[in-house]
């Protein structure tokens, strides 16, 4: 499966606005349009709060595997597609085998060899069509969807709406897209990444400068 993250909207001219509030003290130059020094400064001196003046939606598509570790960032409000209220998407992605990195925990390894990778498939591949069987036959019989979600495999679909402020956004990407972080989950905060590149371009550099800024 492919893990998707798609911009929904953004505040107008967020990096104008987080300029302009962040004079508030000098309300003479609040609507100075020269902002980039300004939040250049405010990150390397890591004064963060007018940086919560702006905020972006995304919508993200991935796996029910991957959805909590997203929704653990409890300053973002969410809205997931629901197995209670709507039947799943019946078409069921296989997983990416890596091996465990037995020095690190929060690490994978993508060494297993092919011939390995093709038997575990076809085992995963049969217990997921069997899980989707069970799931279709629960709901024909009549049982209610939030029970018979029950059987669904964590790599089941799922669709999510994650918005919360500029900084949050930030903070997010500078812990998920990075080593340490679930691949699947970097390949997410990696195109979260590209929307502040093209949407906020001047915070984005000031975040993560290159040799050339």
């Amino acid at each position: 499966m492919t893990h998707t993250a798609n911009l929904v909207w953004i505040t107008p001219d967020a990096e104008k606005l987080v300029g302009k509030i962040a004079r508030v003290s000098n309300p003479e130059n609040e609507d100075n349009p020269d902002y980039e020094k300004l939040l250049k400064y405010l990150i390397k001196h890591k004064h963060w709060s007018p940086f919560e003046m702006a905020s972006m939606c995304v919508e993200i598509e991935t796996t029910r595997a991957i959805s909590p570790q997203i929704l653990r960032h409890r300053s973002f409000s969410f809205q997931e597609f629901s197995q209670r209220y709507a039947v799943a998407e019946a078409e069921l992605s296989l997983p990416t085998l890596r091996r465990q990195d037995t020095s690190n925990r929060q690490n994978s390894i993508d060494d297993i060899d092919p011939e390995l990778q093709s038997e575990l498939n076809h085992a995963i591949a049969k217990q997921m069509h069997s899980a989707r069987d069970c799931y279709r036959m629960l709901l024909q019989v009549g049982v209610a969807k939030e029970c018979a979600r029950a059987v669904l495999p964590l790599n089941t679909k799922t669709r999510l709406y994650m918005s919360g402020t500029i900084r949050s956004w930030l903070h997010y990407c500078d812990l998920r897209a990075w080593h340490g972080t679930q691949w699947e989950h970097t390949q997410i905060a990696l195109q979260i990444m590209n929307i502040l590149r093209d949407s906020v371009p001047t915070i984005f550099a000031a975040m993560w400068p290159t040799k050339n800024d």
